[in-house]
């Protein structure tokens, strides 16, 4: 079974398609007191993480990955802040409370007298329509930076690694000439064959095709 993000409402699983997207995945911390943290922040009851326990990279903010290196990590004491919990009506409880009862009888309906058709109310919550609050566009809009620094992050990866590619293979067509194994005209057109490859952009990495 895949691992899995944690977050409510959150279906990222590390995945190939997660991978590819700059989607990483981040367990919680050692430390008791940003442990406790982080699974406030989460927001659900009764939870206690696991030592597999994970969050995705797209509950964090941009500034809270360190980048420098090959491998994406959190920097020191980050919490999770962006999250899209939905609202969740209460239950209403019946009053018990004697003027309770006493305004619920004057309010009830009296068969004898016509009702008034109810006016077809318009449904506003659509998946496509932007957060009422400031708070939920401001996280929206983090997570969105945060996954395009992700894809940057790895197509300058890959890039890295499509040069190094390239570098081992002159030097491995260097040393065959130079033992013979192939001629010069040999060399000169497979190398004029993987410029072409490189030049029209088909040497990137199986994540990107």
């Amino acid at each position: 079974m895949p691992d899995s993000c944690t977050a409510i409402g959150c279906s990222s699983e590390r995945n190939a398609e997660t991978k590819c997207r700059g989607v990483t995945f981040h367990r919680f911390p050692k430390d008791i007191t940003l442990r406790s943290r982080w699974e406030r922040a989460v927001k659900r009851k009764g939870f206690v993480a696991s030592e597999r326990s994970l969050l995705c990279s797209e509950h964090f903010k941009a500034d809270d990955f360190d980048r420098t290196g090959q491998i994406v990590r959190l920097r020191h004491g980050v919490e999770p802040s962006v999250f899209s919990f939905s609202s969740n009506l209460q239950k209403v409880q019946p009053r018990t409370t004697r003027n309770s009862r006493k305004t619920e009888e004057s309010l009830a309906v009296d068969p004898s007298k016509p009702l008034r058709e109810a006016k077809p109310q318009s449904n506003v919550d659509h998946s496509y329509a932007l957060p009422a609050s400031p708070a939920a566009l401001k996280a929206r809009l983090n997570a969105a930076l945060a996954r395009v620094e992700s894809l940057e992050h790895a197509r300058r990866n890959c890039m890295i690694r499509e040069r190094r590619a390239k570098k081992n293979l002159d030097a491995l067509l260097e040393e065959l000439r130079e033992t013979n194994l192939i001629n010069e005209e040999l060399r000169q057109r497979l190398e004029g064959d993987l410029g072409k490859v490189a030049g029209n952009g088909n040497m990137m990495l199986p994540c990107f095709h």
